[in-house]
């Protein structure tokens, strides 16, 4: 799996001119799925971002993680972040199929739920408009299968 985790003061995502998902301070996270993930995988990633500590603490130190910050998270599923850039035009064969990549994309947004917090979302496959405000800039890269 891979996701692009950048730490917002706000963010929204808006299908057909509705905003269907909307959060302030949190996690907006671009998520993709590779067709070898797994459960396990997913639980796994889940886990580390719900954890990352990114948020600065009183001393001004990126010391705090999602929770102690009182964050909330927007999860977009991206499947362009397995682009095959190797010509001018990206092909998309390295993602997971639909049958694969939408049962782990909810997956993880229920993993991230069970460990307390507001996740709001995109829909899988729309054509979407995403707004956010970055904080900080602070982005984060996590990748898997590396």
């Amino acid at each position: 799996m891979r996701a692009v985790v950048t730490r917002v003061s706000s963010a929204s995502v808006t299908i057909d001119g509705a905003v269907t998902g909307a959060i302030e301070k949190g996690y907006l996270i671009l998520l993709g799925v590779g067709p070898e993930d797994s459960e396990a995988v997913c639980d796994k990633l889940a886990e580390k971002i719900c954890n990352l500590r990114v948020f600065e603490d009183e001393q001004g130190k990126m010391n705090l993680n999602l929770e102690q910050a009182g964050g909330s998270i927007l999860v977009v599923s991206q499947f362009t972040l397995y682009a095959d850039t190797s010509s001018r035009r990206p092909g998309f064969s390295h993602a997971a199929k639909p049958d694969l990549a939408i049962p782990l994309y909810e997956r993880f947004m229920d993993q991230c739920r069970a460990r307390g917090f507001q996740v709001e979302h995109g829909e899988f496959g729309a054509d979407m408009k995403v707004a956010s405000v970055n904080d900080g800039p602070v982005t984060i890269l996590f990748d898997t299968d590396h």
